[in-house]
């Protein structure tokens, strides 16, 4: 079982003997999303497989908190970020925009980049490299202001 995974599992545990009814419910929404993807695909996930799944929750919870926010659900954006703050626990510490900017400017001196043609290859440079640190959308648009 991945480190990570097994530290979900843990507070899950600790969450259930402190009777955090919040903290067990979005607990058990990331340990069934991981469990979900390792049937799909018959597999077991490693630590990085296990950080893709809680990055795809956090993106669904901030989209859902902006389509609730638009529709005036404040009731509905409570939950969503009582669920994004537990879920965020799991992250890696983010980077700020500064550093994502010093990054995505190395990433284009390194590789020669000069045209939007390149932004694929970047893509998959800054991807390995800042998963989970960053938010790509971010990435993606330092790198477009680069290289337009």
């Amino acid at each position: 079982m991945s480190e990570l995974k097994q530290r979900i599992t843990d507070d899950m545990k600790s969450a259930m003997k402190a009777k955090d009814k919040q903290a067990l419910k979005a607990v058990r929404m990331i340990l069934e999303a991981i469990k979900k993807k390792e049937i799909d695909e018959r597999i077991e996930l490693d630590d990085a497989q296990v950080m893709t799944v809680i990055q795809k929750m956090v993106k669904q919870r901030k989209d859902s908190i902006s389509q609730f926010s638009d529709a005036g659900r404040t009731d509905l954006v409570e939950i969503e970020e009582a669920e994004l703050e537990i879920i965020n626990n799991y992250m890696p510490e983010q980077l700020s925009d500064e550093e994502v900017a010093l990054v995505v400017d190395k990433a284009i001196n390194d590789s020669g980049a000069n045209s939007m043609k390149d932004m694929g290859k970047l893509m998959g440079m800054l991807k390995v490299q800042l998963q989970g640190k960053a938010d790509m959308s971010l990435v993606s648009q330092l790198i477009k202001s680069r290289l337009s």
